[in-house]
């Protein structure tokens, strides 16, 4: 066991440098368009691990059983978005404030907006990154028939299909920012809606009980 460790050692210090070769070479490849692909993936990466993060929900429950909890423990702390709408509406309830929707309305319309944080962001990152892509390629195209003109591609870059291939790389790595995000993105999309239809569900559940707990009486 103690010989391979400094076997993996020696393997990662000899492999570093090559990833930085890697790297190096993909930004050549992909040209101008390269560096704000990078950025394209930093962003929708963040926006979604923040969306992810926002909207995680330790167990799934019904709403009208997280309700009744909340109302009988009140002292427990809430996981997740909905549970802590709900604890803030049964607080509210509680407190006996006169037009409780209103009320909801305005509390719940932070977690409504922190649910939809970035979401944007994320959109704009799939529709632009295939446009890089293909301005990438189309830059490549460019330079390609450009040296084809003057024969400098035969001799450099083994050819009209070398100089193809490496126009179509920014074309492959936009497509490969946007169609995972994509995907991401339409999954918590369904989870936001879902949230969205449980605050609205929390909202009609605590002022129908304040409702039914005060009921209109009419004089004859």
């Amino acid at each position: 066991m103690s010989t391979k460790l400094p076997w993996l050692l020696v393997t990662l210090e000899m492999d570093f440098p090559e990833y930085i070769q890697i790297i190096k070479q993909l930004f050549v490849a992909g040209g101008i368009v390269m560096p704000p692909l990078v950025l394209c993936i930093l962003l929708l990466w963040y926006g979604l691990g923040y969306r992810f993060w926002v909207m995680k929900t330790p167990r799934r429950i019904g709403v009208r059983d997280l309700l009744r909890y909340y109302q009988q423990h009140d002292d427990q702390p809430a996981k997740g978005i909905v549970a802590q709408a709900i604890k803030q509406g049964v607080r509210l309830q509680k407190e006996g404030v006169k037009n409780l929707r209103r009320h909801l309305d305005a509390a719940f319309y932070e977690y409504e907006r922190e649910i939809n944080k970035f979401s944007v962001l994320v959109r704009i990152v799939i529709i632009i990154s295939p446009l890089l892509g293909l301005l990438g390629t189309v830059i490549g195209m460019i330079e390609t028939f450009d040296s084809l003109a003057t024969m400098t591609l035969y001799s450099q870059s083994g050819g009209i299909a070398g100089g193809i291939s490496q126009a179509l790389f920014t074309t492959q790595m936009g497509l490969t920012v946007a169609i995972p995000g994509l995907l991401a993105h339409s999954i918590l999309n369904r989870k936001q809606h879902q949230i969205e239809s449980d605050l609205s569900q929390v909202k009609d559940l605590l002022c129908h009980q304040i409702v039914s707990h005060h009921p209109i009486v009419s004089s004859s």
